[in-house]
């Protein structure tokens, strides 16, 4: 006998379940995502800030670190004394400018960032090599015995290749950071490199008076030397940074310009100068060539 069919199939399901009729039948997703949409991290669009991580935002934080014009080379003449009117001698280093030049350019367009490289000095057409020759040509500037870069805030301070740089440059009064590479020492032991103290001065020690003494521990540090040991080792050439030099005299015509205090470096050696960054900045020159800048004319802004 075949099953009976339900007397109550063709009934409709109670109103509340049947479908709006005026939204439309789409079907909707009963469970909702765990991973929904989110917003993009990285801010991109004319109307968004910049990225902080990117080149242009890291160029932009060191802006106020660079100087806006670029420095010169000077060579180092030995030290004197200046007197003032009651009596007061000052110490201080001469520096001489032998023919500084605009070389080139550094444009951040092309590598990255602004600078001018500027050349001091002579040297003949057959010491130089052939790349350096062909650079010097290719910019219409005479060979130079010494080459270095200056970076530069922005293209405002890119002087123009072939310019010659005087001592008017810079002006009595103002400030200046001084670098260069330190007497070296070659290899010195620890009294004279850091300053130990040294081994006892009595019988009781034999042929160690100037020893370092121990390095580490054995066990409880793990029998090594830490990183960072002072210990023996090649004293002084590196490169070293005097900021906040004071310019106490300018010579236009015999091309020397006289610092307070001592220099790094050697007599003879090579002294790169540059605006200080930790006090204001001078007045910019209309031309690199043009007159002295009085001391007056010092702009009181902070960099």
């Amino acid at each position: 006998m075949p099953p009976r069919t339900p007397s109550n199939w063709a009934r409709l399901p109670p109103r509340f379940l049947l479908p709006s009729s005026s939204l439309p039948l789409i079907p909707r997703r009963s469970i909702k995502s765990t991973f929904p949409p989110r917003p993009d991290r990285f801010n991109k669009g004319p109307s968004l800030p910049t990225l902080t991580a990117s080149t242009a935002a890291s160029l932009e934080r060191k802006a106020y670190t660079l100087p806006p014009r670029t420095g010169i080379l000077a060579i180092k003449k030995g030290m004197t004394g200046l007197y003032a009117a009651d009596g007061t001698r000052t110490p201080c280093t001469v520096l001489h400018l032998d023919r500084n030049q605009v070389v080139s350019h550094k444009t951040r367009q092309k590598h990255g960032y602004y600078a001018v490289q500027i050349g001091c000095g002579h040297k003949k057409a057959q010491n130089v090599t052939k790349p350096m020759l062909g650079h010097f040509s290719s910019q219409g500037v005479s060979p130079k015995r010494f080459v270095s870069e200056f970076r530069v805030k922005d293209e405002s301070g890119l002087v123009e290749v072939g310019k010659v740089i005087g001592a008017n440059w810079f002006v009595e009064g103002q400030f200046v950071d001084a670098r260069a590479d330190c007497k070296g020492k070659g290899f010195a032991g620890g009294m004279k490199r850091h300053g130990f103290k040294g081994q006892g001065a009595s019988h009781g020690v034999s042929l160690t008076h100037r020893s370092m003494g121990s390095a580490g521990q054995s066990q409880g540090g793990g029998s090594r030397v830490y990183p960072g040991k002072k210990m023996a080792g090649r004293m002084g050439g590196q490169r070293v940074t005097v900021q906040n030099v004071k310019v106490m005299m300018v010579d236009e015509e015999k091309g020397i310009i006289v610092l307070n205090g001592c220099i790094p470096g050697p007599k003879r050696g090579i002294v790169k100068i540059q605006d200080a960054l930790k006090k204001p900045w001078p007045t910019v020159p209309e031309g690199i060539s043009g007159h002295a800048i009085e001391a007056g004319e010092l702009e009181a802004s902070p960099p």
